[in-house]
């Protein structure tokens, strides 16, 4: 029992975590190569990486217009807290988000594709920007991060202070330890007396029980004296 309790937990854990880091804003160090449009077919499961997730209207296909950002990414380790030197590649999906699901309200995808078009440079003179974005990079799905501003930089080497995750996950341990507060008091008010009282009678059947056995025992004692005699 205690094994499936461990791997309960471990599995919502888990999937809160994914769940996090999909939808919370990350920035990336980039320089804009360049940027396109194509049309994409919204009618698998992988549309569940794009804005508008709905794969059908009236029974057709869904396929649409999606603009995207073409860039140099600067290489991070440690989950992106430490800068390398060294680049990859990393393609953003610019699409508004609407009033839905993750809820940043986006509406300005125009705005921003035109910002990036002025921020397009080469190697030999590049122009840095930083990109906030959320969602995850997958080739294999064709899963892009949705970009959700852009803004140029003086170089590759600025220091990016995630200042609302902080203060998101700041308030979800407060709000965390609120809760199992008042979980804690809930139980000892409510639960733990019941439990008590539960036991309290299992108790008692329990003796019951073992006294109609003691008298049955001695009932079946009595009648084996009584043959004898």
């Amino acid at each position: 029992m205690h094994r499936i309790k461990v791997i309960f937990r471990v599995t919502v854990f888990t999937i809160f975590a994914l769940i996090l880091h999909y939808a919370l804003p990350q920035h990336d160090i980039v320089r804009v190569v360049n940027t396109y449009q194509e049309r994409q077919d919204l009618d698998d499961w992988t549309r569940i990486f794009w804005a508008d997730s709905s794969g059908t209207q009236n029974g057709v296909p869904v396929t649409r217009d999606v603009q995207f950002i073409q860039t140099v990414k600067q290489r991070t380790m440690l989950l992106g807290f430490i800068p390398r030197d060294a680049t990859e590649i990393m393609v953003y999906r610019n699409e508004d988000t609407g009033w839905s699901w993750p809820f940043y309200f986006k509406f300005d995808t125009a705005n921003l594709q035109t910002e990036a078009n002025d921020l397009v440079s080469t190697a030999e003179a590049p122009k840095w920007a930083v990109v906030t974005h959320y969602g995850w990079r997958n080739e294999y799905v064709s899963a892009f991060p949705n970009a959700v501003s852009i803004r140029p930089v003086a170089s590759p080497d600025v220091t990016i202070i995630p200042w609302f995750n902080i203060v998101f996950f700041i308030v979800l341990m407060v709000a965390l330890a609120f809760v199992r507060a008042m979980w804690r008091q809930f139980r000892e008010r409510s639960v733990d007396p019941l439990l008590d009282a539960a036991e309290h009678e299992i108790d008692e059947m329990q003796a019951g029980v073992a006294k109609s056995q003691g008298r049955i025992k001695r009932w079946f004692a009595g009648l084996s004296g009584k043959d004898q005699g």
